[in-house]
Formats: C-alpha cells, structure tokens, sequence
C-alpha cells in the first residue's frame, strides 16, 4: 500500500512536482492530523480585499502582532473584560455593539466566514494540481484538517454542505481533495470515507460538476460526462435557449466549462492519480464502461432529476452532434468566441470572477490558452486566496470572496435602527464604514457590457468588493439605505454626491422582472421552462433568475428612502416600480400565509422582508389581511423557549421544518417582522428578545448555531 511522502516544503510551500516516488503533493509524514500554529495566521484586509496569510518566523511574528480580529476568527481566546451583565434591550445591543466594534478592520468594513458548502475546495485543489500551482505548505496541512473535522462521524462521508447527509459528490471530491493534499488511503478516516463511497456506487455515480472535475484530473474518462457544447454559445441572441438568457451563476460556469470539456483536458497520469482511479471506484478501472455511467447517479445526488428532454438531448450531442456535424472549425469558433468571454470576466473583475466556482474554471482555462507563465494564469494564482477562510477547525472556501459590502451596510443600519448612531463613542466607527462603503461603490459599466452580456452597474454596489463588481438589487438597496441615513445624521460627512445616489436609482430601476418582483444579479432573461436543461442534478432554480421576496423588499424600501431624500427625481418611475413591486409581494404570499425565502432559511428570512416591504407603504397588522396572515404564520411556529428555528430543510422541500432548537439569528429575523408590522401580540416579541439575551456572551457577542442560509434549494 501506498506510505506518505516525506516532508518537502520548497519556501514555505507545498510543491506539486513529481520528484516524490508515490505522485502525491509531498505535505507532510504525518498522519493528517496535523495543525499549524495558529497563533501565527493573520488577516489581511486591502481595500476590502482579504486574504490569510502564516507567519513563519518570530521576526515576522513581532513585525505583524496578532489582532483581535484575527484571534476572534481563529476561535482564540481574546484579551477583553466581561462587560456588565445587560437588563434591557438597549443595554445588550449596546454590549453587542462593543463587541462588534472591535472586530471593524482597517479600511472600514467587517470580515466573517462565508462557508458551508462542500462542493467548492475540491475544484479549488484540483485545479492547483493539474495546473502544477505551487500549495502554501500551511494552507494544505488546514484544509485537510478541516475536511476532516467536517467528516460525517457515522459514516465517514462528506455531504453538499456541511449539514447535509454524506453524497457521492461531496465524499468522492473531499476524499480526492484529502488524497492530493498527501493524505494516505491508509488512514482510517480515509479507508471509512471510502467504504461509504463505495456502497454508494463509487464515483461513476456522481453529479455532472464530479464528473467534470474527475475527468479534468485524470482518475475518470470524459466518456462519463454528458456533453457541455460551446457551440451553445454561437447562438443568435433571439434564441430562447441561448447562454446569455441564463441565470449568471449558471452561465459563468458553463462557459469555462465548456472550454475545458472541449478541450477535453486531462492531467497527464502520475502514480497518484493512478492509484486514485482504482480507490474510488468498485470495479478496476480498465474494466468500466464509463460511457454507460453518464447519467447514472446516486438518489442522494439526485436533487434535480435529469428530464426527458434534457437526456435526449445528451444523447443526440452525443451520438449524433460530437461525431458526424461537429466539424473542426466549427469547434475552434466556439472555442475562440467561448474563451474572450473568459477574457472579458476576468477583465471586468480584476481575475476576482464571479465567485469560487468559476474562478478555478476559468484558472485552467487561462493555463490551458495562455500558458503557465502567463500574466492571467499568475493573477488567477493570486485571486484564489480571496475565497479562502481560516477558522478554528482549518481552512475552508468561501462561497464567495466575502460579504464586505453586504455585512457593512446592515452594521450601519443596526446603529441607527437600534439609536446609537448619535453616541460619540461610535462615531469614528461610523465613519469608517461610511468611508468603505463611498470607497465600494462601482462608478463604471463593464466594458462593451452588452457584448459580454452584462447588466448595469454604474453605482451599484456588489455583495462583497468592487472589483468582483456584479450589481446585485438587494446589496445595493441596503448599501444605499445605510448611505442615506448615515450621511442625514447630524454630525455625519456626505461622501457620496446626490448623483452618484441617483447613478444606484438609476441601476436598480433597470432591474424589475414584469412580474413586478426584483431578481438578485439582473432582470429575468429566460424563461422558466429553461429548468428542463439544468444538467447539474444536485441544485434547482439555477438555469434563470426567479423574483424574490428579500430582493423586492429591500429595492422598495430603497426606493421609498430615497424619495424621502429627493421626491421628483423619477417620480412616477419609482412609483410605477413600487406598485409593481408591492402587487408581486402580495400574490407570493402562500395561503398559509408564508412567503419562500431563497437567499435565507427560509419562510422565516422571507416573512422578515415581506412583512418590511408592506410595512414600509403603511400595511400593518390591524389594516392588512397580507400582513396578519404573515404575523400569524411566524407566530404559529415560535418555540417554546419563546425563539424561532427553521431547519435547511425548509429550503429543499418548500415545506417550513422546524430546527431541533430555536436559533438566535432566526428568532431576530421573526421579531424585526413582527415588530416592522406592528403585530399586537408584544408578549411573543418580549419572549424572543428575553431568549436572545439569555445567549449573549459576556463580552457581547452570540456564538454561532446552525447554518442561516441554503442557496438554490440545496446548498
């Protein structure tokens, strides 16, 4: 059997060379155990930029002291008094706010962890591999300590996310993760994850996004993945089905990935990825048929089932397209037009991307078009450290490169909300995140935007930091609500000029479906029925952009603010968008009186912002039937302990599970509803806020509970 290989580190990393005997990344001889110091990790914030980084001598360690920050995130003991035991409401959003205060980094904003999800590091790892990347030595030996701590403890899989039941996807990439990270299949936390895989099926029952990455590295045949034709994208615009009418999470990962399928990349074998195909299947490798695997799929992968239609298709570009209409030239066109979109990506985002899925896509693409020493393969390098989190358990993928943007504009409007704003001692603080959020606003459109198919952004804030730029309307709602109130307080500087207030008007004006409700990154392009070509099985309503609740209620309130400030700029056109918006509320309302919630767990988070929505025109508990059946609807799901707790169940079934327990975030999201809509039952409102105070720290802060938000339905 395989041994690990011993200890090289070349400069503090990891090399991915093939010098070692066995082909593994050479990390470490130990067992994977293994953990760094983690005094010595520090956070860097450039600009909202963030990154960690290991300090690996004591002069560095004394040039660049650990802060509070970054002991808080790394789960470290922190020097701070107990402060006194808070009575009332005021008094423990005060110590909240003491505590919150201290975490402010430099340029102005606040920093958190973004995980969850399973799916991403191993396409991460993966690409690093096959694109010979050298690893930081400390990054390697965290990750796998992390994957490791998330293991499931009965069966020694990995799930989609970090509370989901063990899955062909998430154990079969986190156990090859582990494996190129110079974990020995000896270990008997590997040898446990293995069995669980191997009673699945093995890998060839995989999601299509497994049997992408496997296939890109080697240890599965392309013949296994249904087709992904970048031909697609030569499609005239009026095409129903054409990319660009896609969701942009959707369309931004099938364009690299049909590149690289093109291409039909694979990491040349070496011992390792060898061994590899024979540990992750149940048959020998040279014996399985994998063109006969390429929809098979274990039934706890398959969250959205292949249609009919769909498999048809696969069968016809399979059977028919690839070998007798795809013609050479007719391949490179769609190559050449498929990679200068890649180009213009990472052009319009400074090679940030969209987020952690496309970023390594688009890294091997670069590496395979433009070359390992290219500029774009080096900045790519550098970019993929933006979605890497280091906590107390390891070190994880972000589902985005931060919240920044996103976490600064509520810690704004929580001051002002909670009255504290006008208290000297948080002025300065104010005043930073006021300066972040001036500092983070997007001034430009992208570059020949409609050639690229991007939507307006021109004043627009994104969910984590300019230069990853996408619009989105509830980011910019609430960045441009936490602008307004601050720079109307006394005493407060306007940094932001009436125009470029009105460039955000302008942008979220351009971003209403014809249902009256807002979808996150742009306006509906594509139909619904487009979900019957959603290949990726494990994620639902991922083709188009839907209307959501949370995202209508934060531009109507947006837009509401904003007429406060300047009453005749577009008058009727915000009215016009109001009443559209508000109709849409309305009609998603379910006869129970919930509203579904995509971006948050689930009817909770969405009865929170309905319930605002109608708040802010004047519907209350006492004159709106909407509005009690929501405040009704919440009320009937309060725990006994007087709190809120919704499963991430709720999200996959449409159907609101409780939580085994009440949850402090939910429980405020339930209360701000029914306080926003003037529910008279102020003896479930006191029961709730008695709860979230029993939880407080004495420091100030709340400890982190269950997972707050499950994204297209699954993760």
């Amino acid at each position: 059997m395989e041994k690990e290989a011993p200890l090289t580190h070349v400069n503090g990393y990891a090399s991915f060379s093939e010098k070692a005997s066995n082909g593994t990344i050479p990390v470490t001889a130990a067992r994977g155990d293994e953990k760094t110091d983690i005094e010595r990790w520090r956070l860097l914030d450039e600009r909202g930029r963030q990154t960690w980084h290991y300090l690996t001598t004591d002069e560095e360690v004394e040039a660049w002291p650990q802060s509070i920050v970054d002991r808080h995130h790394l789960g470290l003991p922190l020097d701070l008094p107990d402060l006194p035991q808070a009575k009332t409401p005021k008094a423990s959003a005060y110590n909240a706010l003491d505590f919150f205060s201290k975490l402010q980094l430099p340029p102005g904003n606040w920093a958190c962890e973004y995980g969850g999800p399973l799916f991403l590091l191993p396409g991460l790892v993966i690409t690093w591999y096959v694109t010979e990347t050298p690893v930081p030595a400390p990054f390697a030996t965290e990750i796998k300590r992390y994957l490791f701590a998330r293991q499931n403890p009965k069966d020694g899989g990995w799930g989609l996310h970090i509370e989901g039941e063990s899955s062909v996807f998430g154990t079969a990439m986190n156990y090859v993760v582990l494996r190129l990270l110079g974990a020995s299949e000896e270990d008997e936390r590997m040898t446990k994850a293995r069995g669980t895989l191997h009673q699945l099926g093995g890998a060839v029952y995989g999601p299509h996004w497994a049997k992408f990455w496997l296939s890109v590295l080697g240890v599965m045949e392309w013949d296994a993945v249904n087709p992904v034709p970048p031909e697609l994208w030569l499609l005239p615009d009026w095409v129903p089905i054409a990319p660009w009418r896609w969701w942009i999470h959707m369309r931004q990962v099938f364009l690299p990935m049909t590149y690289v399928y093109s291409k039909r990349f694979s990491f040349s074998p070496t011992p390792l990825t060898l061994q590899l195909r024979e540990e992750l299947y149940t048959q020998s490798y040279p014996f399985i048929n994998f063109a006969a695997h390429r929809n098979s799929i274990s039934p706890r992968d398959n969250f959205h089932p292949k249609t009919a239609i769909l498999s048809t298709i696969n069968w016809a570009l399979v059977n028919i397209w690839n070998p007798y209409v795809r013609f050479n030239s007719l391949a490179q066109r769609a190559e050449t037009w498929v990679f200068d979109l890649i180009r213009r990506e990472d052009e319009n985002t400074d090679f940030a991307n969209l987020g952690p899925v496309n970023g390594p896509m688009n890294l091997l693409a670069c590496y395979m078009h433009d070359g390992a020493e290219s500029y774009s393969v080096k900045r790519h390098r550098e970019r993929m450290h933006d979605f890497l989190w280091m906590k107390h358990e390891g070190m994880l993928m972000n589902g985005t490169n931060g919240v920044q943007s996103w976490d600064t504009a509520w810690l704004i409007q929580a001051v002002i909300g909670a009255g504290l704003a006008d208290d000297p001692k948080w002025k300065s603080m104010l005043v930073k995140a006021l300066e972040f959020m001036d500092d983070q606003q997007i001034r430009e459109d992208c570059q020949e935007q409609d050639l690229c198919y991007r939507q307006r952004r021109k004043g627009a804030w994104a969910f984590s930091t300019k230069d990853q730029g996408y619009t989105v309307s509830d980011c910019t709602s609430e960045a441009l609500k936490a602008v307004i109130m601050l720079q109307r307080t006394p005493g407060f500087p306007t940094l932001l000029s009436d125009a470029r207030i009105k460039d955000a008007i302008d942008t979220l004006l351009t971003m209403q479906n014809s249902s009256g409700g807002f979808s996150s990154y742009e306006p509906r392009r594509g139909s619904e029925y487009l979900e019957y070509l959603n290949a990726a099985e494990v994620f639902g309503r991922i083709m188009v952009e839907y209307d959501y609740p949370e995202c209508t209620t934060a531009v109507v309130t947006a837009l509401s603010l904003f007429s406060t400030h300047d009453a005749e700029y577009r008058k009727s056109d915000i009215a016009k968008a109001k009443n559209g918006a508000l109709k849409y509320i309305r009609k998603a309302q379910h006869v129970d009186g919930s509203w579904y919630g995509s971006w948050g767990i689930c009817f909770t988070y969405a009865g929170m912002f309905a319930l605002e929505s109608l708040a802010s025109i004047g519907e209350t508990y006492d004159n709106s039937t909407h509005v009690k059946k929501g405040c009704d609807f919440l009320l009937s799901k309060q725990m006994r302990d007087g709190g809120w707790g919704e499963s991430y169940r709720s999200c996959e079934t449409g159907i609101y599970t409780p939580h085994e327990k009440s949850q402090v975030v939910q429980t405020c999201w339930a209360i701000i509803g029914l306080m926003e809509a003037k529910c008279p039952d102020r003896g479930a409102v006191e029961k709730a806020v008695k709860m979230i105070m029993s939880r407080q720290g004495r420091k100030g802060e709340w400890e982190q509970e269950a997972i707050e938000g499950v994204f297209n339905k699954s993760w």
